[in-house]
């Protein structure tokens, strides 16, 4: 990654080159959301920032997407790629003449210099898509990492049937109408599910009260296989190195893990997940647009955006 970092930067204009970068140290580092631009601009009151795919000639674009790949697996750059398509499908159906929608209105900042053993990150944002990457002595944290799809299910024209997010929704389910229903009264913490994921985009994950439904310890064998997969669709939209970290958080963190759920369970009905633990926070919801409209999210608890990595590079150097 740190070696397509610094192609890509290579690749830039000087005035491209002052809209990508910025040190790491920069506030803009924990800057994100996960809405189209235009809807960032009107509710903070400043744009999205880095450089958009509109900006970039064709070998930029391909660096780009080598940068991005670089810090995904095949299965979630294949997520990213089918999540940015949608807004043309949203174009279409929205009959947007604005260009509100647009497929390649994506950005990308770098913040510090790309180096294997320095400190330094970059951020692949627009609208459904916030993934957050941060390079401490050569570790790799990465969250906050948000995937979204709406249309989660496309409902008509050449593309019908899509679904860039179906494993979320599929896993999710599985595993709810697999409890028992003495199980499911701990699980369903509310019988109505939220408009959106609670965190949203928060700078600092909590829950705030909220209950935390059925422990896994109450699972029998089979669910927790079901459990499992669950995470591990998360976990596997990253390489493997990084994605077998996260296995293994799931797996150091077993007996201290819950599963909520809120809404209903039947396919097409609003519903929301989670799975919550001491360490990292899963969160999922479909309930806008007609319950066709995804938003799934990894939060890291203690290490968002690299501050655990960062905490022991400084006890290490002072």
């Amino acid at each position: 990654m740190s070696d397509a970092g610094n192609a890509f930067l290579a690749s830039l204009t000087d005035e491209q080159r002052a809209k990508a970068t910025f040190q790491f140290e920069d506030e803009e580092r924990y800057f994100f959301h996960f809405i189209p631009a235009e809807d960032v601009a009107k509710r903070y009151g400043r744009p999205r920032k880095g450089v958009t795919f509109i900006e970039m000639n064709a070998p930029q674009r391909h660096l780009a997407q080598a940068l991005i790949a670089g810090g995904l697996s095949q299965q979630g750059a294949v997520k990213a790629n089918t999540i940015m398509s949608l807004d043309d499908v949203l174009r279409i159906l929205e009959k947007d003449t604005v260009n509100r929608r647009n497929s390649d209105k994506y950005f990308i900042s770098v913040f510090g210099t790309p180096s294997e053993t320095g400190t330094w990150g970059f951020r692949f944002e627009g609208h459904h898509i916030s993934l957050h990457f941060s390079f401490v002595n050569g570790k790799a944290a990465i969250s906050p990492t948000f995937f979204g799809s709406n249309p989660a299910e496309v409902k008509e024209g050449p593309r019908k049937g899509l679904r860039a997010l179906a494993r979320e929704e599929d896993l999710g389910r599985e595993l709810v109408t697999a409890l028992t229903p003495e199980q499911m009264k701990v699980a369903l913490v509310n019988e109505k599910a939220p408009d959106d994921i609670l965190t949203s985009a928060d700078r600092v994950a909590a829950l705030k009260g909220q209950p935390n439904g059925l422990p896994a310890t109450k699972l029998n064998a089979k669910q927790k296989e079901m459990l499992k997969a669950l995470v591990e669709e998360y976990a596997n939209n990253f390489p493997e190195e990084l994605a077998s970290a996260r296995k293994a958080q799931f797996a150091k963190l077993a007996n201290q893990t819950y599963f909520a759920w809120a809404g209903v369970t039947a396919k097409g009905g609003p519903h929301y997940y989670r799975v919550s633990t001491p360490e990292y926070l899963i969160e999922y919801d479909c309930t806008q647009n007609g319950a066709n409209h995804i938003h799934a999210m990894w939060r890291d608890l203690k290490n968002d955006w690299g501050q655990d990595l960062l905490k022991d590079h400084i006890k290490a150097a002072h």
